[in-house]
């Protein structure tokens, strides 16, 4: 029988993802966010615009997209309750966040240079995507309260970076679900994905059908240099 409830959250299971940004003063900041999904070689985040890694985004025009394996999740949870932000704001004071400056090594991972970006890469997740800013829509604005706290932002990925051990045998450019292990988050606990539950009609499929002018156009950006 269903009840009718009031949560207060509704984070049923996402990925978590490590975003890398640059600060004003050219040192890096890095915040795990689980709002997050994809389509095509588009991401698109949720965030508060009072966040650290929101203003650098706005400011700079792009990020690295971090993705942490379950072996990640001690690194992730460092992070927690942690800001870039000097003062925290005030909501996050309530949640008993603190100042942080140096993001990277409260995590004890290791930065290293990106590609197409500024932000850097954190070395130790299995997959860092390059990303720049396409698009911002703020989310609540019927909401007095919420107008203008919250952000859905679209980030345009530019470059992507794979541990060579999740690779699908014998392709050079797909991932084998069946390696890869996201650390996912569902009502605030950490979680990881279980064995193959089933095949998917949707594999059969050819994965290249779903290649388009996105994918196109930063393959031919890489041959002539950016």
């Amino acid at each position: 029988m269903h009840r009718t409830i009031d949560p207060a959250i509704l984070y049923f299971g996402t990925p978590v993802i490590l975003i890398s940004t640059v600060n004003e003063d050219g040192s890096y900041n890095l915040a795990p966010i689980s709002s997050v999904f994809w389509l095509s070689w588009r991401c698109v985040i949720g965030i508060g615009t009072a966040s650290k890694t929101g203003e650098n985004i706005l400011r700079t025009k792009e990020c690295v997209i971090n993705l942490p394996s379950v072996h990640q999740a001690g690194a992730v949870n460092k992070l927690a309750l942690t800001t870039g932000r000097n003062p925290v704001p005030g909501y996050k004071q309530q949640r008993g966040y603190r100042y942080e400056p140096d993001k990277f090594q409260t995590a004890g991972v290791t930065s290293m240079a990106a590609v197409t970006v500024q932000a850097p890469r954190v070395l130790e997740c299995p997959v860092n995507m390059e990303a720049k800013l396409a698009s911002v829509h703020y989310i609540a604005d019927d909401n007095g309260d919420l107008k203008g706290k919250i952000a859905s932002i679209e980030l345009k990925v530019t470059q992507v970076h794979v541990e060579e051990n999740i690779l699908l045998d014998g392709y050079r450019n797909r991932i084998d679900p069946d390696k890869w292990r996201p650390l996912i988050m569902s009502f605030q606990q950490f979680y990881g994905l279980s064995s193959r539950l089933a095949p998917s009609r949707l594999a059969t499929i050819n994965e290249d059908c779903y290649r388009n002018t996105d994918v196109i156009a930063v393959r031919n950006k890489r041959s002539v240099g950016y």
